[in-house]
């Protein structure tokens, strides 16, 4: 079905068109939503970057784009031709009013319910929203996407928020999280509130803790100069995991719309127990990884790559808890780091164990009950159960893992990019899995107290190999209140 437009919407803008985002992601996923029907007819794409370059040079960049990306099967030379008629590139100085000259004249006269795309550093979202709106280019029926995070702490947060608010409505406004994309993600949500049997455990009386954890194989690359100031607090937790986290603890909302979703989201930020004083030490550790092996080569540490000394962390692990009647006593573990064994996105909910153990006579014991939610490199849900293993001997007990993706069921559906289904509902103007203002500001609150805290008490990150899990520190964390990662 092809989406509802704003009234009058014919294009697309997307500023940083020429960025490793938009390389990667933005524009296979655009490509995969023009060969599937749901980009309408007459919608024009348009490039917009600072650097000087043709359109026909543009497409063929986007060409290279689509053919290396994960929808390079879909690639078709008719198909694309088609999807090139539609594309049109503007050198601009998006900061500006006068820079935006040549992007009114691509628009046309009539440049109604454009959608803006700014795949750009934070700190450009504001000026950009504010040279579009001098220049005449937003009116009631626009909408702008943002990429995260927005700012790098509160105050700049909420800067941004208001110059964004100057431009747009909030209901225009679509602050995007790709992770919230993903299928694994959003069967989260299926399990949870489509389902009669996990609601009623999904609390602190069943559930004994859960773990978030968003390890990468790579290092800093092109980042270095944004990822040295922020770190992987403000540029991990801030965004991805704290939004799974939201995911995992909220209440079931009223109903499946942008409102009721983001109200219950909202809530659980607030609740999130302030990290400070002598819990820093005991429930967060960072990191900064040194040389090693990753990816099955030798690796230079963070300081080699960077070209000099830095105390900016890589990894961080901590323990939050969420104060409200359905987590007290709930302890939610996150971690994030790069140059890490493996590359891997994983939500764990353990259960508690049974409360007495019938076979502990016969030499058996229990494990606890594990739903594990995997959103890469492979989206798969299994939740181990203890079972009899096969055979005639009386009674001995293993784990097996119940799958419940459904493999064999949706076999021929194609994978898709998770930023398909979120430019998707930009076009739909669904906004349910998009972050509200206030979702960012009491995110940006929570982090900023670790970061006051951490800079008080003189903290540094421990070191450690890549190709590991972290400094030692990290492994301990858990083992402090009784747990262990999940591996």
């Amino acid at each position: 079905m092809t989406p509802e437009l704003p009234l009058g919407s014919r294009a697309l803008v997307m500023f940083g068109a020429t960025g490793d985002l938009a390389r990667r992601m933005l524009w296979p996923s655009l490509y995969a939503l023009h060969v599937d029907g749901l980009l309408p007819e007459g919608f024009a794409l348009i490039g917009a970057a600072h650097s000087e370059q043709s359109t026909q040079s543009f497409v063929t960049r986007v060409r290279e784009a689509v053919q290396g990306s994960a929808n390079a099967a879909l690639y078709d030379e008719d198909a694309f031709a088609a999807f090139a008629r539609r594309i049109r590139y503007v050198s601009v100085d998006a900061q500006t009013a006068q820079g935006l000259a040549p992007l009114r004249g691509a628009l046309g006269a009539d440049a109604a319910g454009t959608i803006f795309y700014l795949s750009t550093p934070p700190q450009l979202i504001g000026p950009i929203c504010s040279a579009l709106r001098e220049c005449g280019l937003v009116d009631g029926d626009s909408r702008v996407v943002v990429e995260k995070p927005v700012g790098t702490s509160v105050e700049s947060a909420m800067a941004t928020n208001e110059a964004m608010g100057a431009a747009f409505r909030e209901d225009q406004i679509f602050r995007i999280d790709h992770y919230l994309g993903k299928d694994a993600v959003q069967n989260l949500l299926a399990l949870r509130f489509g389902n009669a049997i996990f609601e009623p455990l999904w609390n602190a009386t069943a559930i004994e803790q859960v773990q978030i954890t968003v390890a990468e194989t790579v290092g800093v690359e092109g980042r270095a100069g944004y990822y040295d100031h922020a770190g992987a607090l403000r540029d991990m937790v801030q965004s991805h995991l704290l939004q799974l986290l939201c995911l995992v603890a909220m209440e079931p909302p009223a109903s499946f719309t942008p409102s009721a979703v983001r109200n219950e989201k909202v809530k659980v930020l607030w609740s999130l127990r302030p990290i400070h004083g002598p819990e820093l030490a005991a429930h967060t550790v960072t990191g900064q990884y040194s040389g090693g092996h990753a990816d099955g080569r030798v690796v230079p540490g963070y300081r080699d790559e960077l070209g000099r000394a830095s105390a900016t962390e890589t990894f961080v692990a901590l323990r939050a808890e969420i104060d409200n009647w359905r987590w007290a006593g709930v302890p939610f573990y996150l971690r994030t780091g790069k140059r890490m064994q493996r590359r891997s996105s994983e939500i764990v909910v353990q259960f508690k164990r049974a409360p007495y153990n019938i076979f502990a006579g016969i030499g058996e014991t229990l494990a606890p009950n594990v739903l594990s939610i995997k959103l890469q490199p492979e989206e798969m849900i299994t939740l181990s159960l203890m079972h009899k293993k096969p055979g005639l001997h009386e009674m001995s007990l293993g784990q097996v893992g119940l799958d419940l993706t459904l493999h064999d069921g949706f076999r021929q559906a194609r994978r898709r990019i998770a930023y398909e289904r979120m430019l998707l509902d930009v076009l739909r103007g669904n906004s349910s899995l998009f972050v509200r203002r206030d979702e960012v500001e009491a995110a940006w609150r929570w982090i900023d107290g670790i970061v006051e805290g951490w800079r008080a008490m003189g903290q540094q990150p421990k070191p450690y190999a890549a190709g590991s899990w972290g400094p030692s520190a990290a492994i301990g964390l858990p083992e402090r209140f009784g747990h262990s990662w999940h591996e």
